[in-house]
């Protein structure tokens, strides 16, 4: 039988059933069960045990039993419709009807990323309600979704980093053919769709793992959520082989456009070729034509992970770069604490993270008690994903708040200017667009006795932040694992409409980022100073002089009578063209109160508070 994939279950053809494989390598008899039948697999000699079963069909629900033990779910189902301590389901890709033959994939410039939970993103929390809302996404002038990981995890509720099926779609959202409906329509929108996907540890309720092998886990080194994956120790091969299985998996069978790696800083890998690479080669290849992007997360903010792979890097498209985040929220909030503590909200800080990508590039971490980050110069600007929210810093707030509960409605626009306009590639957070409401909180359902653990661990991650360090404080964290913490976190999409200044906002952001000549990624040189301690400047400098400049106040207003700053002059001073208002963040429908020009006609400037104005020459 030619396989797709070396593991799991996969229809032959209708007349010839189902071949199925599955590696445990110390088990001396594996068996299929189908209903009352007990089919035993042929062993092959690494490990693998496989047959092809005529009687099995699409749409079939198996186990597998290891030494005549107890059934057991397939570790590579395609399906598990009854959760992960279910039966597995037989699925073929091949009856979904495709439409999407013209579409070319993404490329790593130009993107806007949008960040979704399905579970919350819609009342219904369903794969089919999402795709529902994929036109309204991308009239907004977002490129790219990135979901949340989709991979069968227990419980009605989840984040979905427990994943423990990592090739079957979790059953609550839908089935297969849902996600791929999902992914199809946003291909018609003009959509691209990554997937947030987790490879540094598996989740530790409906993990079978261990009874197929213990060689999936590793020896040498482990994470915070549990035993790391085995990347580089005895059998590790057959791990490696699995995980990149999972990667052309979501690649070809769900034509996804790549992929976003959860906390890439936890996969320890000693290898001479790092899984990382590999992941970055496997999804390219099973892409075929089609572009896709391999977006990591990466604590430290490791450079080397979108470095060329001839330079010495990985060759993934981007990382996720915190630097920009923590210094926004420490400029919104004046909080400087836990993992906030080497920050200060700066312009300095500001300009410096547009024009150097990230700020800490081996320099001594004081809340870590370590140097953090590596040399990142020389990364192109694309590659590095800027935001005000995420999933994780909206829920590590206090109680979910979204950023703008946290700040000024002027100072947010600012920023939000900032984020669409700067040359980095932004990541809005589902519901920021529109100023939801709703909070988002960290849930998880499980069973009682991990329920509570889980608390107890919120409860104390939450302790480094030193406004939450009373134990009074500390219980009054909304619960993991009550259904009520999951239901606030629902987005009211109505919003759109009640919250339409702050909707327009960034439709209006996107739009020029999109449609500017000047500030399409990678067509000017950007250059930035420092005005004040609470303004700066950047400059757009196009090669025909058609120049913009961001102008960023974030405090009172400031008057310049002295204008000693060369970023600030016109780009032809022999000629009357000085600077035009293109765009202000204090404009009436945004909410703002409107403002005169920056720049008097006896050369002075006179910059509002808490704003953010793009000007362009008068060429």
């Amino acid at each position: 039988m030619t396989r797709r994939l070396p593991v799991g279950a996969e229809v032959v053809s209708k007349t010839r059933g189902t071949g199925f494989r599955v590696w445990a390598p110390r088990r001396k008899r594996v068996e299929v069960l189908l209903g009352e039948s007990r089919i035993p697999l042929e062993r092959e000699d690494d490990g693998y045990f496989s047959a092809v079963v005529e009687s099995a069909r699409a749409g079939a629900h198996y186990r597998f039993s290891l030494d005549g033990g107890a059934p057991l779910p397939d570790p590579a189902s395609r399906f598990q419709p009854e959760g992960p301590h279910g039966p597995s389901e037989v699925v073929d890709p091949s009856r979904f009807e495709w439409s999407d033959g013209d579409w070319r994939g993404i490329s790593d410039t130009g993107q806007v990323i949008y960040e979704m939970h399905v579970g919350t993103f819609t009342r219904a929390g369903t794969f089919a309600a999402a795709a529902d809302e994929l036109a309204e996404v991308a009239g907004l002038g977002v490129t790219t979704v990135e979901l949340m990981p989709v991979a069968e995890f227990p419980g009605r509720f989840g984040w979905g980093y427990d994943g423990v099926d990592l090739f079957a779609p979790y059953h609550v959202y839908g089935s297969p053919d849902d996600l791929r409906a999902f992914v199809d329509r946003a291909h018609a929108e003009g959509l691209g769709v990554i997937l947030d996907v987790v490879y540094n540890h598996f989740g530790p309720d409906g993990n079978y793992l261990r009874e197929y092998s213990q060689s999936y886990f590793s020896a040498k080194h482990a994470t915070e959520w549990g035993d790391a994956i085995n990347f580089d120790d005895h059998d590790s091969r057959f791990v490696r082989e699995f995980v990149l299985s999972n990667v052309r998996h979501w690649i070809a069978e769900y034509h996804f456009d790549g992929l976003r790696l959860d906390a890439t800083h936890a996969i320890v890998d000693d290898s001479p070729r790092h899984i990382l690479e590999d992941i970055g080669l496997a999804a390219t290849e099973a892409a075929g034509s089609r572009g896709v992007i391999i977006v990591a997360e990466t604590e430290p903010q490791d450079a080397r992970i979108v470095r060329a792979r001839e330079a010495g890097g990985y060759g993934l498209s981007h990382i996720w770069c915190d630097d920009f985040h923590h210094s926004v929220h420490v400029a919104c909030t004046g909080r400087r604490e836990a993992y906030f503590t080497d920050y200060r909200g700066t312009p300095q800080e500001f300009v410096s993270s547009v024009k150097h990508n990230v700020l800490y590039q081996g320099q001594h971490y004081r809340w870590q008690k370590q140097r953090r980050g590596w040399p990142a110069t020389d990364v192109p600007r694309h590659r590095c994903v800027f935001y005000l929210e995420n999933h994780d810093q909206v829920a590590n707030s206090r109680y979910g708040l979204r950023l703008h509960e946290l700040t000024s409605p002027a100072r947010y626009r600012a920023f939000s200017a900032l984020l669409l306009l700067a040359p980095q590639t932004p990541m809005l957070f589902q519901g920021q667009e529109f100023g939801a409401s709703s909070p988002f909180l960290y849930f998880a359902d499980h069973n009682p006795e991990l329920n509570a653990l889980v608390r107890k661990g919120r409860a104390e991650f939450m302790a480094q932040f030193a406004s939450m360090r009373n134990p009074e404080e500390r219980e009054n964290v909304p619960d993991p694992g009550s259904p009520e913490t999951f239901e606030r976190s629902r987005l009211d999409l109505s919003e759109r409409e009640e919250h339409a200044e702050h909707y327009r906002l960034y439709h209006d952001l996107i739009v020029l980022r999109r449609c500017d000549p000047v500030l399409a990624p990678g067509t000017a040189r950007v250059d930035g100073a420092v005005l004040s301690d609470d303004a700066f400047v950047l400059r757009f400098i196009a090669a025909d002089g058609d120049d913009r400049l961001l102008v960023v106040n974030l405090g009172s207003d400031l008057e310049l009578d002295v204008v000693p700053e060369p970023l600030l002059a016109p780009p032809a001073p022999d000629r009357d063209t000085g600077w035009r208002r293109l765009w202000h963040s204090e404009d009436a429908c945004y909410g703002g109160i409107g403002a005169a020009p920056l720049e008097s006609d006896n050369g002075t400037w006179r910059i509002p508070a808490e704003s953010a104005t793009l000007l362009a020459s008068g060429i």
